[in-house]
């Protein structure tokens, strides 16, 4: 007999309360936080043209207290019904649009008395979670064939350097594609490491970091600080994509950029495609899910890894690439500073999926940017705590309250083949 089915997936009836009094609690503190200390005069004004735009847009200019207090109703009144009722399937959107309203509150009363190029603001997050998702699309096409890629910090990092050297002795697209090999090169130690000799992939990457790490800093020390001509490789130019970079807010925030970031786009779509749309990337998941399955089924476990490894490998040395060619243009010491760490966070709380980690990759992004805010508009938060939010919502994530995150089932478990 066929059940009946309806638009709500089951959610635990806990769940439903912790993310119902979630929605309550971020609305209450709208209202008491932001809402009522500010003046019922006070205005707050968002640019919408971002800085060097030839296009000039209004600026959006609103009451700060009005806002502040339709943010808090609506959000209460989201805490209300999934208290009564619940979103089912639609409860960690819910949650979303929660997290969104309580960051434009939190905007609005920082801004009040004052102007924020909210334009500004989010370009310049996209391009700091440039290295970010590129990074965490690195650990999805190794974690998804079931290795932990931890060095994804000592590739980059890697790849800044001979980047950087290359191109200052060649030039910046032959510096590019040194860069990739690089990343490719320590992935395929890893592999051998983790797949062929089966060391313990978290002390394997830890190992390469560190090595990456020394001998980066060693060569830096050694000639890049010594010989300034072998540390100028130059940048990649500024790229206006016709016809989408004249779209009026959206344009220059997404179409006005280098390279990167048109690469990361492109990463994006080619790896979502290929992961769960091809043969290739249904061998990939499945050898990163249940390899003996797969082995049995034909599919060589040990080469679907070696592949993914080192391609991810290859993309963490792209994404090294952008410090020194798309960023600095110089070479500095340990210049990745941990962001290779933090691309991991962003695939764990993208749940191993590209577009996840892609939108998680914004998130770190736009913190990142707004802890750079914060001191000019004189607000009295102190930005570390602007660059704390993201991580708790990884730990958020990880607890399972938006939903519980899957890795794959054999993810760090070196195959035996029988």
């Amino acid at each position: 007999m066929a059940t009946a089915t309806n638009n709500f997936e089951y959610i635990s009836p806990t769940r439903r309360r912790v993310m119902g009094i979630l929605f309550l609690s971020l609305g209450i503190l709208l209202w008491i936080m932001f809402g009522r200390g500010i003046g019922g005069d006070a205005l707050t004004t968002f640019r919408l043209t971002p800085g060097g735009s030839a296009q000039e847009l209004p600026d959006w200019v609103f009451n700060s207290q009005n806002m502040l207090n339709m943010l808090s109703v609506l959000s209460i009144a989201l805490g209300g019904y999934q208290l009564a009722r619940g979103f089912g399937k639609r409860t960690t959107l819910m949650l979303g649009l929660a997290a969104a309203m309580f960051i434009f509150g939190f905007l609005s009363w920082a801004t009040s008395g004052g102007t924020l190029n909210l334009a500004g603001l989010f370009r310049s997050a996209l391009v700091k979670a440039v290295p970010l998702t590129i990074g965490a699309l690195s650990g999805v096409l190794c974690e998804r064939s079931g290795v932990v890629n931890i060095a994804i910090e000592g590739m980059m990092l890697t790849g800044a350097f001979v980047g950087a050297f290359v191109g200052s002795v060649t030039n910046i697209w032959i510096g590019l594609f040194a860069a990739v090999l690089s990343g490719g090169l320590l992935a395929w130690i890893l592999a051998v490491l983790s797949i062929k000799y089966k060391t313990d992939q978290i002390i394997a990457g830890t190992v390469i970091n560190i090595f990456a790490t020394g001998i980066t800093s060693f060569l830096s020390a050694k000639f890049l600080q010594r010989y300034q001509h072998l540390n100028d490789p130059g940048r990649f130019p500024t790229i206006e994509v016709p016809v989408l970079s004249k779209i009026p807010f959206i344009g220059p925030i997404m179409f006005q950029h280098n390279m990167f970031v048109y690469a990361l786009y492109i990463f994006l779509i080619v790896l979502t495609v290929g992961l769960y749309y091809t043969r290739w990337g249904l061998r990939t998941r499945s050898v990163g899910e249940h390899p003996k399955a797969a082995d049995t089924l034909g599919i060589n476990v040990f080469r679907t890894r070696y592949i993914s490894v080192i391609l991810g490998g290859m993309m963490a040395g792209f994404g090294g690439a952008y410090f020194t060619l798309g960023s600095v243009g110089r070479f500095d010491e340990v210049m990745t500073a941990g962001r290779g760490f933090i691309g991991l966070a962003a695939m764990i709380f993208g749940n191993w999926n590209p577009i996840g980690s892609f939108g998680a990759g914004l998130l770190f992004g736009f913190f990142d940017a707004l802890a750079a805010k914060i001191a000019i508009l004189r607000v009295p938060i102190p930005s570390e705590i602007m660059l704390m939010f993201p991580y708790i919502a990884t730990m958020v994530a990880l607890a399972g309250v938006v939903g519980r995150g899957q890795m794959p089932a054999a993810d760090g478990q070196p195959y035996e083949k029988e």
